[in-house]
């Protein structure tokens, strides 16, 4: 049903080689050597854009542990990029080691027993202790560029272990086309894009409040935020008018007492429309702050009116921002109360309440405060408990604070209308698959409150490649940055002097100062088809692989990876960054829960993979739709070995019977002189066109689904109805004809089954093929006249009939049947009649009464041969 491609196929027959007892077990280890050592899977320089299929990879993190998330999201990826290069594209399909992280520095932190201090010069020399030290206190402390290399090194390991489990799982990667996002180029790509923002206005630093994770001492964006539910309480105090009036608030934050800046209602709140722009005066610190309106103030929340304190959350920043108050920050970036006593408070009583604040952490200051207000009487009933969702980093252990900081920022339309509009354009240039997740794109585009915080305050990652001129007091002039030329990327203006100063001119006044950030991981993750493309590397594979075919990624990674990369694209190449967005779903747990590592319920890839084989365990991956969240399940993946196994057995007997390369038909027909041969073909068509569709929509489920079907159909019912032709029993014009349609079945059944079962399929395609089935062509619809889809449907059903009342009679299979009736509709006779002689073979009858009848076909009337012994239980 097709011609192989890049010498696949040969003008002689190959020899047939089939063992005596095909297995699975060992496919994996020797067929991965031989794609590797033959190049199966490498891409082809020499080719143009419009013959590229290029997967935009996800890069996992290597200093992570293994679960079966990688085996399932990556074989989905896998079976899709199969498909494409076996319909003839020239697939770019690379790999990627995300090492540039927290877990990776954790990673090598405690692994090598070294911290990282960007201001140490390199030692090209250093190597770390045999033995790391116990405490951290006792950890060396290296420059930048070394703990890179330590990491590089220790990555090396660590990608081993990946490499190996996708190899083993039958990943078609092109392992030439390997990157890490801390190498040199990722480096260099992540700094020329940034500085390509900033030239374009793009980026940008403000002095802004920012969210900020107290342990890791470090901004957090918007987009690493996650909400969880934590126990709180509403505490109730008033604040004081003039004339000695108690207005009441409730707040879950009574620590930020101190760093009030006004109270607001609600516009249309009839019971403060009077206080509206008096001042009131807080308790225990005695500080005057106004009453304000602002819609976002909620008259059914509390008492209707809210402290504003800069600040206790996102929508303080925006009260703070949008009613221009002053900034009254308490909280330090260590999370504790400030020690100088701020300058608004004024009172004697005041700044003593203060010095009781002073240097304890917030959950301390807020006994503090709570102590305070009852002492003086001033705490209004008890607290209200609550559970309420509070911001946390998505790695940290403790709520997040905003502190006002200086911060680099890239726009990403949280503040522009144009911008946001034009990036929801832009997801409409992707297909999303499935469709609906791309409402889940446009809503975080919608929710965003603020451009993307791209800077970081932590050691190891891609420096921000900037640095500032100092004046002649030693200040730095972040408005005149100096920037390097694009030749000397990557640099760290931590280790590295500034363009046209000398080392020693660092820090000191008139001289320079490098600024001490990194790029969030996400900064460097969002240009991965420009880091593996040649992006000002390589402009000539650039070309021919960008915009990437496709990204393949998790659905909950949308608002960060996803988007990132869109936001990049937009403002770099004014393109989307890739034309389809494969979305995948979580792996669950029995429970229906999401496997995670901090729940305890992963599953190890090695042990699933050694017990079931690959082709099992990419069955299970590809039998789940893209989107759809899928339990764990070994049932499935027992199925999927069932089926590779089947596979084996059943070309091994389709061989044996003497079915040739040279048997495979194609566009002369005639040796096809049986219906039920034309009618398998013609099914088998029917099957080709549906899956090539399905595969065509990114529903390779639905591929595998219909392709399975026929199998089995195939299998259990045309095999056992022609194996008395197959073996000569109706001359060799009947066998001629059995053994093409046998072949051409096998032929197409493999390619069908490549993307799904690349190991049993490979290994069934060299007993007969010369070359690899993965880079035969894709099959294609034949058409087959005369050929009726629905008659080896019609015939199996009554072998089964048949089967049954011998079964029920507790008889041999083989016991002679000698008459039976089939009763159905005028159309199925038809095609009964037109197999009746296979019909009998298989069943060994020798009279079978066709009928015509309503309702669904039925076997009756069975006489058996009278048996010496009954069938065995």
């Amino acid at each position: 049903m097709a011609e192989d491609n890049q010498g696949t196929d040969t003008p002689t027959t190959t020899p047939i080689n089939v063992p005596d007892k095909p297995a699975l077990e060992g496919l994996e280890a020797a067929l991965t050597q031989r794609w590797l050592a033959e190049g199966t899977y490498k891409f082809d320089r020499e080719t143009t854009r419009d013959q590229v299929y290029s997967i935009d990879t996800p890069p996992p993190t290597a200093s992570g542990s293994l679960h079966v998330g990688h085996m399932f999201s990556y074989t989905q990826t896998d079976v899709l990029a199969r498909y494409q290069r076996m319909t003839g594209k020239n697939v770019f399909y690379p790999m990627g080691w995300d090492d540039n992280g927290l877990p990776t520095e954790r990673r090598v932190q405690n692994f090598y027993g070294v911290r990282c201090d960007p201001s140490i010069p390199y030692n090209p020399e250093y190597r770390p202790p045999a033995q790391p030290a116990k405490n951290q206190r006792d950890f060396d402390v290296v420059s930048r560029r070394n703990f890179i290399e330590l990491c590089e090194e220790l990555a090396v390991e660590d990608e081993k272990v990946f490499e190996n489990l996708f190899q083993t799982l039958g990943l078609s990667v092109d392992w030439e086309l390997t990157y890490r996002t801390i190498d040199d180029n990722s480096r260099a790509v992540s700094q020329r894009a940034f500085l390509a923002n900033l030239a374009a206005g793009d980026a940008y630093m403000a002095e802004a409040p920012t969210l900020w994770d107290v342990t890791f001492r470090t901004a957090v964006a918007q987009a690493e935020l996650e909400d969880r539910e934590m126990p709180g309480a509403y505490y109730r105090y008033p604040f004081f008018t003039e004339d000695g009036e108690k207005i009441y608030i409730e707040t879950t934050r009574p620590e930020l007492l101190a760093a009030c800046a006004a109270l607001v209602a609600n516009p249309d709140d009839e019971r403060y429309q009077p206080l509206f722009g008096k001042k009131v005066t807080s308790p225990l610190f005695g500080v005057e702050v106004e009453v304000m309106a602002h819609p976002l103030a909620k008259a059914d929340k509390g008492s209707g009116i809210a402290m504003v304190c800069t600040f206790g959350d996102l929508t303080d920043v925006t009260w703070w921002r949008e009613l221009q108050l002053p900034t009254r920050a308490i909280v330090g970036r260590d999370g504790r109360i400030v020690s100088e006593t701020p300058a608004w408070i004024t009172t004697d009583i005041g700044r003593e309440a203060f010095a009781a604040l002073a240097g304890k952490t917030v959950f301390s200051a807020k006994e503090e405060v709570v102590k305070l207000l009852t002492e003086a009487e001033l705490l209004d009933g008890e607290p209200k408990k609550i559970m309420h969702p509070v911001n946390f980093y998505e790695k940290g252990d403790k709520p997040l604070e905003v502190v006002t900081s200086r911060q680099w920022y890239i726009r990403n339309g949280g503040r522009d209308e144009d911008r946001r509009e034009r990036l929801i354009a832009r997801g409409h240039e992707i297909d999303f698959h499935p469709a609906f997740m791309r409402s889940r794109y446009e809503n975080w585009i919608a929710g965003l409150n603020g451009d993307w915080l791209v800077s970081r305050q932590r050691f190891f990652g891609v420096p921000i490649p900037v640095w500032y001129p100092l004046d002649g007091d030693g200040n730095p002039d972040y408005n005149s940055p100096i920037v390097p030329s694009d030749d000397q990327l990557p640099v760290d203006p931590a280790a590295d002097a500034a363009p046209g100063f000398e080392e020693a001119q660092r820090d000191v006044p008139g001289g320079f100062t490098g600024d001490a950030d990194i790029l969030d991981t996400w900064a460097t993750s969002s240009l991965t088809p420009k880091i593996v493309g040649g992006w000002k590397r390589d402009e000539d594979l650039f070309a021919k692989v960008f915009p990437f075919d496709v990204r393949p990624q998790g659905h909950d990674i949308i608002r960060t990876w996803l988007f990132s990369s869109v936001v990049r694209a937009d403002a770099l190449e004014n393109s989307a960054p890739w034309k389809h967005a494969a979305i995948s779903g979580w792996i669950l747990d029995p429970d229906r829960k999401k496997m995670s590592k901090s729940k305890g319920n992963v599953v190890v890839p090695t042990d699933v993979l050694e017990e079931y084989g690959s082709d099992a365990v990419r069955y299970w991956a590809a039998s789940a739709k893209l989107g759809a969240d899928t339990a764990y399940e070994i049932a499935q993946m027992k199925i999927g070995r069932r089926l590779a196994i089947k596979l084996l057995n059943a070309s091994k007997f389709v061989l044996n019977l003497g079915a040739t390369e040279d048997s495979v038909v194609s566009a002369d027909l005639s040796v096809l002189t049986n219906p039920l041969d034309r009618a398998v073909l013609a099914q088998l068509s029917e099957v080709v066109a549906q899956s090539t569709k399905a595969f065509e929509n990114y529903d390779y489920a639905r591929a595998l689904q219909i392709t399975e079907s026929f199998f089995w159909q195939f299998t259990d019912d045309y095999v056992e109805l022609i194996k008395d032709r197959a073996y000569g029993a109706s001359g060799e014009t009947e066998q001629a004809s059995v053994l093409a349609a046998l072949a051409t079945t096998l032929d197409t059944l493999l390619r069908l089954c490549a993307p799904f079962l690349p190991f049993a399929t490979e290994e069934v395609w060299s007993w007969w093929r010369k070359g690899s089935v993965h880079r035969a062509e894709w099959p294609s619809a034949l058409e087959v006249p005369g050929g009726d889809t629905a008659m080896l449907a019609t015939v199996g059903v009554a072998l089964s009939g048949v089967r049954k009342a011998k079964s029920e009679a507790k008889v041999k299979q083989r016991t002679e049947v000698l008459s039976a009736a089939i009763t159905a509709t005028e159309a199925q006779i038809s095609q009964l009649r037109a197999g009746l002689a296979d019909l009998k073979a298989a069943s060994n009858a020798r009279e079978i009464s066709l009928l015509v009848g309503e309702g669904e076909l039925s076997v009756s009337d069975v006489a058996l041969a009278a048996t010496e012994e009954p069938a065995k239980a």
